[in-house]
């Protein structure tokens, strides 16, 4: 990665997290933790590796995307707003009565879902059906998946696993946001997932560990997961929870944390500032 592209992917980085902030402190309250922390991991599939177009969101062969831990959906928003799938005046309307922009990501809301967030758990199941039914049709395409550390105590993120790797699911590339804190504590407390790593690599996935705020960390090892002939991939990402924001980074608090407007803004003129 040249040092052109990488400071381009700093520059949209930063102006999808600004986004991110605007929107939940518009609204006042939000996930902003979980939002901030895959910043990088969105802009990185979006504007470098997916084959998509905004201006045909349906298209066939496209690549997919599907964000499992769905009240993240802000950073998400973001991102499309920022490719033109739709106005970004939009993002003033999270979560208010008839918004095409809730809280959790919905397919048939807004333009660029491709697919919906339930309860926690289901959307590596559902990447699994995607990457089935292209494998089906012929279609040469990657489905991409973002997951949770906390969404991890659900056990159908492992029957998913196993699953994945049965049918050598090479066209499925997964992440775990891995942030270490969740809605109720920290992760190690609440359901210690142990080793990661070693969990993965025993349902049969290819493994890789990266820094989820690097971006040529996060190219090398997509890069890598694309090479891959016969497995699915799990990208584990060690990340900062509220990377980004003052108020909220590495705050406990910070799963669903009300903040005003104000907040908001000093937070952005910060995050310019030291791009400066």
């Amino acid at each position: 990665m040249d040092e052109n592209t990488l400071q381009e992917l700093k520059d949209t980085a930063r102006r999808i997290r600004a986004l991110t902030i605007d929107q939940i402190g518009y609204f006042g309250v939000g996930h902003i933790g979980g939002a901030l922390s895959i910043v990088e991991a969105l802009t990185i599939l979006y504007y470098r590796h997916m084959n998509i177009d905004p201006q045909n969101p349906a298209k066939r062969d496209r690549d997919q995307f599907i964000l499992s831990k769905g009240h993240a959906g802000p950073a998400l928003y973001s991102v499309l707003a920022d490719k033109g799938y739709f106005p970004q005046e939009w993002l003033h309307t999270l979560n208010v009565g008839g918004t095409r922009l809730p809280s959790h990501a919905d397919m048939v809301r807004t333009p660029g879902i491709d697919m919906t967030a339930g309860s926690l758990g289901q959307g590596l199941s559902a990447g699994i059906g995607k990457a089935l039914g292209h494998r089906i049709d012929g279609i040469d395409s990657k489905i991409y998946v973002i997951i949770g550390d906390g969404e991890s105590n659900e056990g159908q993120v492992w029957e998913a696993a196993m699953s994945a790797s049965h049918y050598k699911l090479n066209n499925l590339i997964a992440f775990t946001d891995y942030n270490k804190m969740q809605i109720d504590g920290y992760t190690q407390d609440i359901m210690d997932l142990d080793d990661l790593n070693a969990k993965w690599v025993g349902f049969g996935w290819n493994v890789l560990r990266v820094d989820g705020h690097s971006f040529p960390a996060l190219n090398r090892a997509i890069c890598k997961a694309k090479e891959e002939k016969c497995r699915p991939t799990m990208i584990i990402m060690d990340t900062i929870k509220g990377k980004g924001a003052y108020f909220a980074e590495g705050n406990l608090g910070n799963h669903n944390m009300p903040f005003d407007y104000d907040t908001a803004k000093e937070a952005i003129a910060r995050l310019e500032k030291g791009a400066e």
